[in-house]
């Protein structure tokens, strides 16, 4: 119980410096711009450096990790980002900052799909989904914490590059402490006498594809209608006659419900089943979307958080349930898989619906954002005829 604890509050505290160093980036580059005088496309350039390296490296990081260990990776991974921030500290120029953003990806990419399966052997059974939905809910910690310090520092008078440094050392230590803290879960075991070896699992270990290809399927739209609606509400609330100092509060508030409903939702999954709390957070979630429309702009702004409670929670309960349909030493490869899926929506489908309120008007779009999710329902039915007896249906 003490080691289980010990890998989960460590994987937590990874969490909040990888999330922390991804998102800080949005208040740095601004700073780096002005700093270095850098054109807007070089500043794109460099976030989408960033994105693409975490993107692309996310599935083999999974691959490497079922023959290296999976904290050997992570510790690796966490070093690599650590260093990376600690060069952007003192990069002279554009292409030392696209360089050292990039590393800061690749490192950052081992993140989510190897602290997913520590923490889903760490607890292959009951509370798998309270502890990844803790473990997610530090992800959102780190994102506040960071730009928080960063903006307090500049404040008081002290230039971006002393956090960032400090970031990085940071990012050093705490790979040590997951090298130190975490168990090597790719460790031989001892085998009994005469005992004959387990076979080695071929392929991907998918052992319900019907579940599996579900769960793939709710993610995408999950993922796409969180950053799609995320992307556009504020202008949703500026059409409505909302002043554009509030609504552009309206992101962080809907984060701080998703904080609330990250670490929540795990929980209830635990309680009431998998399939009903999908159906419970997407339905919830698309009638919120919808009510955005329907409200006037002051009351959909206070029906934000609600919202965020269940836009961002059903992450925890999706994250935890992939254990159910893979063996467990293809988890690397199959959390690689499923995050990757997440991060090329997160790119797409911004572009797809902002496409659509071009041409048809924002409210068009977040109306369909708000009735995609409904697809939702019919998959999650999908989950329990192939699954765990567990998976218990609404």
């Amino acid at each position: 119980m003490v080691k289980r604890k010990r890998t989960l509050a460590t994987c937590c505290a990874a969490h909040t410096l990888h999330d922390g160093l991804s998102d800080v980036t949005y208040v740095l580059l601004p700073l780096l711009a002005q700093t270095f005088g850098l054109s807007l496309a070089q500043v794109g350039m460099i976030r989408s450096a960033h994105r693409v390296a975490m993107a692309s490296f996310q599935i083999p990081a999974g691959l490497i990790a079922e023959r290296f260990g999976e904290r050997n990776l992570f510790a690796l991974g966490t070093l690599i980002a650590g260093l990376a921030f600690l060069a952007l500290g003192y990069a002279p120029g554009f292409w030392a900052i696209l360089v050292a953003l990039f590393f800061a990806g690749v490192g950052g990419a081992v993140q989510h799909p190897l602290a997913s399966t520590i923490i889903s052997h760490a607890y292959p059974g009951d509370g798998r989904r309270g502890a990844l939905g803790t473990y997610n809910f530090f992800g959102d910690v780190g994102k506040f914490i960071f730009g928080g310090i960063v903006s307090l520092l500049l404040l008081a008078g002290i230039s971006w590059q002393a956090p960032v440094i400090g970031f990085g050392l940071l990012g050093i230590a705490t790979a040590v402490a997951i090298f130190v803290a975490v168990a090597n879960t790719r460790a031989a075991k001892p085998a009994a006498a005469g005992a004959v070896p387990a076979p080695k699992t071929r392929g991907w270990g998918i052992r319900h594809p019907q579940g599996f290809t579900a769960l793939c399927l709710i993610e995408i739209l999950d993922s796409s209608t969180r950053t799609g609606f995320l992307t556009f509400i504020a202008f949703v609330l500026i059409g409505k006659g909302l002043p554009e100092g509030w609504a552009v509060l309206s992101v962080p508030l809907i984060l701080v419900g998703g904080m609330a409903g990250k670490l929540a939702c795990g929980f209830l999954a635990e309680r009431f089943g998998v399939v009903r709390m999908i159906i419970i957070t997407e339905v919830a979630t698309g009638c919120g979307i919808l009510g955005t429309l329907a409200l006037p702009g002051a009351t959909s702004f206070l029906l934000l958080p609600l919202i965020g409670v269940v836009l961002q929670g059903t992450s925890s309960v999706l994250y935890a349930t992939v254990g159910e349909f893979v063996e467990p030493d293809r988890l690397p490869r199959a959390f690689g898989f499923f995050y990757t899926l997440g991060s090329l929506c997160g790119i797409a489908a911004p572009l797809g619906y902002g496409l659509i309120g071009d041409l048809y008007g924002i409210e068009t779009s977040i109306g369909i954002i708000g009735v995609a999710i409904f697809l939702t329902v019919p998959l999650a039915a999908l989950l329990k005829p192939a699954g765990a007896s567990h998976l218990r249906s609404a």
